[in-house]
C-alpha cells in the first residue's frame, strides 16, 4: 500500500534542475536508502518530503492524516532542559503539560513544597481532562525503547545520545513515514549497530541518506538513485544496485557514443553547403535540428574527484613510541598504562564509544597534550598533517580557493605547479564555486574542501579524525583507494566500518576505564568481543542478587542428606557428556569466528554468532553448576 506518492516532481534553485519531473512512492514497510553524490540535491528532496521546502511543480497523493517524522543530519544547538521535554516536544501542544507534569514530580519528591504542590493538583487535573496520562506513557515507552535516561539534561549526553534523544521525539508523533539525515553521523559503532538493530526491528517506513556502506547493507530493503535529477528506484538490496547501475551506465555511455558520433557527422555534413540547402535535404536538416536540442539538453556525469595525496620525505623507521601512557580528564580515566609503537607505513584504526577518548589519544600521539603518566616519543623527519571532523580549520569570511591556499595562485603538487582553480575542479569544485565564499557550501562539499587543503600539505604522517562524515558513497571508495596506495603512516578515526575494515592494518580500541586494547585488522574483532561482553553483563544484571544466609550448626538430630531420585541420577550420567559437547561447539564457533574468512563471507552471522557464543557459555557453566550440586548430594 502506498503511503506517499510524488509524480512530475521538480526542483531548481537557478542551475540545472535538483529533480526534472521525479517521480517517488513510498510504501508501508519499506525502508529506502537515498542514494547520490554531494549536491545532487538529496537533502533537498527530504525537505520537500518533510514540508519544510516546496517543490517549483509537481502532483503528490498521501494517505488521510500522513504523519512524516524527520532526523534531521545536525543536532540543533538551541535545544535546552531535560531529555522528556525534549522527546515530549515531539506530542505538539500536549507536551508543555505532560513535560512541566514530570518535572514538577521530580522536584517535588526531593524537595516538597505547597506551591509545587498545588500546581501538580492543576496539572493533574489537566492530564486527567485531556487523558494526557497516555501521552506521559508514550514518552516513557519510547524513551525505554532507545535506552535513555528522561531525567538527564540533553546538553549533558554525547553527540550519539542526543540523536537518540532526538530520534525519540521524531517517533513519539508516530509517524508513518521516518526521514533520516546522515544518521550514522557522530554515533559511535556500538551506537549504529543498535541503530541498525531498532530499525530493522520497527514497522516505520523509512527513506535515509547515509554514506556508511555497511549500514546500508544492514538496513536498506530498497535504493532510490539520485542522478542528475532523476530519480530511479530499484527494487533489489545495495550489492545488487551496484552491479546493475554500473550495468545501466554503462549502456548509457555505449548509446551517447553512438549518437555523439552520428552528430559528428552531420555536422560535418552540413557544413558542405548547397548540398545541406538543397529541398530534398530539408528533412536531414531539420533531424540534426533535433539532436542538437538533444545534445544540449543532456546532463553528462559529473567527472570523478582526484584526490592526489601530495607525499613528504620518508620519515624513520619508528614514527612514534608510547611508553607507559596515562591520562584521566577530571575524575575519569581515559588512557591507563598504554604502550605501543607505531611504525612506518602502519595504518591504524583508532575506535572507542563517544567520550571514550579517541580525540586525547591523537593529540597525545601528536604531543598537543602530555600525558600525566609515562612518554611519547615522536620519530625523526615527521611531517604530519591534520584532518578536524569540526572543520574548524575552514575561516567563513575567505573564498573556497582562499582557505584552501591563501598565499597564491599556484600550488606545488609533488614537485608539479598547478593553478589553484584547476587543482579545485580535482576535488569537483567549478571555477564558479572555487571564487565563492564557503558559506555556500553544503557538509558534503565542505569535507571535499578540507580533503583539498589537507592533500596539498607534504606529509608522511596522515590523521584523519572522522573523513568520511557527508561524504558521498563514491568520494569515500575513492578516498579508501588512495590510503591503500599511501606509503606514509595513517592513523584514522573513524565509525565506518566498511572503511576501517578496507583501509587498516590494525586498531586501538578505547573500552572505557582507562582500558585501550590493541587488535589485527578492522574494528570487526573488537566489535565481537564488545557485543558479547555488553550481552554479559546485561544477564548478570537481570540476575537476582545473592542472599547471604547465615550458617547455622545443624542439630544432633538432623537427617542425613536425602537420596537421589531417578531423575536426578540420570542427570549425572548425561550432564558430562552434555558438557562435552558444549564446549566442542563453543571451541569450533570460536576458531571459525577468529579466522580471516569469517569476516569476508557475506552469509557470516557476526551478531548471532556471537550470541550464540555467549548463550553456549551461559549453558556450559549451568550445566557444571548443575553437575555439582548433584554430586555433592551423593
Amino acid at each position: 500500500m502506498a503511503l506517499l506518492t510524488y509524480r512530475n516532481l521538480t526542483v531548481s534553485f537557478g542551475g540545472p534542475r535538483l529533480l526534472n519531473d521525479a517521480d517517488l512512492t513510498v510504501e508501508k514497510r519499506v525502508r529506502i536508502s537515498l542514494i547520490g553524490r554531494n549536491g545532487e540535491g538529496k537533502s533537498t528532496l527530504l525537505r520537500i518530503i518533510g514540508g519544510q521546502i516546496k517543490p517549483d511543480a509537481g502532483e503528490i497523493e498521501a494517505i488521510p492524516g500522513l504523519r512524516i517524522g524527520k532526523l534531521d543530519q545536525e543536532v540543533p544547538a538551541h535545544l535546552e532542559g531535560t531529555v522528556f521535554e525534549i522527546v515530549a516536544d515531539g506530542l505538539g501542544i500536549a507536551a508543555k503539560t505532560v513535560a512541566e507534569y514530570h518535572r514538577l514530580a521530580h522536584e517535588y519528591a526531593e524537595n516538597p513544597d505547597d506551591a509545587v504542590a498545588e500546581r501538580l493538583d492543576h496539572l493533574q487535573e489537566e492530564l486527567n481532562r485531556t487523558d494526557g496520562w497516555s501521552l506521559e506513557h508514550k514518552v516513557e515507552s519510547i524513551l525505554n525503547r532507545v535506552e535513555l535516561d528522561g531525567d538527564m539534561l540533553f546538553s549533558a549526553l554525547s553527540g550519539g545520545n542526543k540523536r537518540r534523544a532526538l530520534l525519540a521525539r521524531a517517533l513519539t508523533m508516530e509517524p508513518h513515514i521516518l526521514l533520516l539525515d546522515e544518521p550514522t553521523n557522530h554515533l559511535d559503532i556500538p551506537g549504529i549497530r543498535w541503530l541498525e538493530e531498532f530499525l530493522r526491528k520497527s514497522d516505520i517506513s523509512l527513506l535515509f541518506v547515509s554514506h556508511d556502506r555497511a549500514f546500508i547493507r544492514r538496513v536498506a530493503n530498497r535504493i532510490l538513485d539520485l542522478d542528475r535529477g532523476q530519480l530511479t528506484s530499484w527494487n533489489c538490496d545495495y550489492e545488487t544496485y551496484l552491479t546493475r547501475k554500473a550495468d545501466l551506465l554503462a549502456g548509457e555511455a555505449k548509446q551517447q557514443s553512438v549518437f555523439d558520433k552520428k552528430l559528428a557527422e552531420e555536422e560535418v555534413w552540413i557544413r558542405k553547403g548547397i548540398q545541406a540547402r538543397r529541398t530534398r535535404n530539408e528533412g536531414r536538416v531539420r533531424s540534426l535540428q533535433k539532436m542538437r536540442v538533444e545534445r544540449a539538453k543532456r546532463r553528462n556525469i559529473i567527472g570523478t574527484s582526484n584526490l592526489n595525496l601530495n607525499e613528504g620525505q620518508l620519515s624513520g623507521r619508528k614514527v612514534i613510541t608510547v611508553d607507559n601512557i596515562s591520562y584521566d580528564w577530571g575524575n575519569k580515566p581515559l588512557i591507563q598504562n598504554f604502550s605501543t609503537i607505531i611504525w612506518r607505513g602502519d595504518k591504524i584504526g583508532i575506535i572507542g564509544l563517544n567520550g571514550s577518548g579517541k580525540t586525547t589519544l591523537i593529540n597525545l600521539l601528536l604531543e598537543k597534550l602530555k600525558p600525566q603518566q609515562g612518554t611519547v616519543a615522536p620519530g625523526t623527519k615527521l611531517d604530519v598533517a591534520y584532518f578536524d571532523q569540526h572543520r574548524a580549520q575552514l575561516d567563513e569570511t575567505l573564498s573556497v580557493a582562499e582557505n584552501v591556499h591563501p598565499y597564491g595562485e599556484m600550488v606545488s603538487i609533488n614537485g608539479k605547479q598547478r593553478h589553484i582553480i584547476t587543482y579545485l575542479q580535482d576535488f569537483l569544485f567549478t571555477p564558479h564555486t572555487s571564487r565563492s565564499p564557503i558559506i555556500r557550501l553544503s557538509g558534503g562539499e565542505r569535507a571535499r574542501l578540507l580533503l583539498a587543503r589537507l592533500f596539498l600539505q607534504p606529509a608522511n604522517v596522515l590523521v584523519l579524525d572522522e573523513p568520511t562524515n557527508d561524504l558521498d558513497i563514491e568520494t569515500v571508495e575513492l578516498l579508501e583507494e588512495r590510503l591503500l596506495d599511501y606509503d606514509g603512516t595513517l592513523l584514522l578515526v573513524s565509525h565506518d566500518r566498511s572503511f576501517l575494515e578496507n583501509v587498516v592494518t590494525s586498531t586501538i580500541a578505547l573500552e572505557g576505564a582507562g582500558i585501550v586494547a590493541e587488535y589485527d585488522g578492522g574494528c570487526a574483532d573488537w566489535l565481537v568481543q564488545y557485543e558479547a561482553r555488553k550481552a554479559a553483563e546485561v544477564q548478570t544484571a537481570k540476575a537476582p542478587p545473592p542472599v547471604a544466609k547465615v550458617a547455622e550448626p545443624a542439630p544432633a538430630s538432623a537427617k542425613p542428606n536425602r537420596n537421589l531420585t531417578n531423575k536426578e541420577r540420570e542427570a549425572i550420567k548425561t550432564l558430562p557428556g552434555l558438557i562435552a559437547k558444549l564446549e566442542a561447539e563453543y571451541a569450533t564457533l570460536s576458531e571459525k569466528m577468529a579466522s580471516a574468512e569469517y569476516y569476508q563471507d557475506k552469509s557470516s552471522d557476526l551478531s548471532g554468532d556471537a550470541k550464540r557464543l555467549e548463550q553456549l557459555e551461559a549453558d556450559t557453566l549451568e550445566a557444571y553448576e548443575q553437575w555439582e550440586s548433584l554430586t555433592a548430594k551423593e
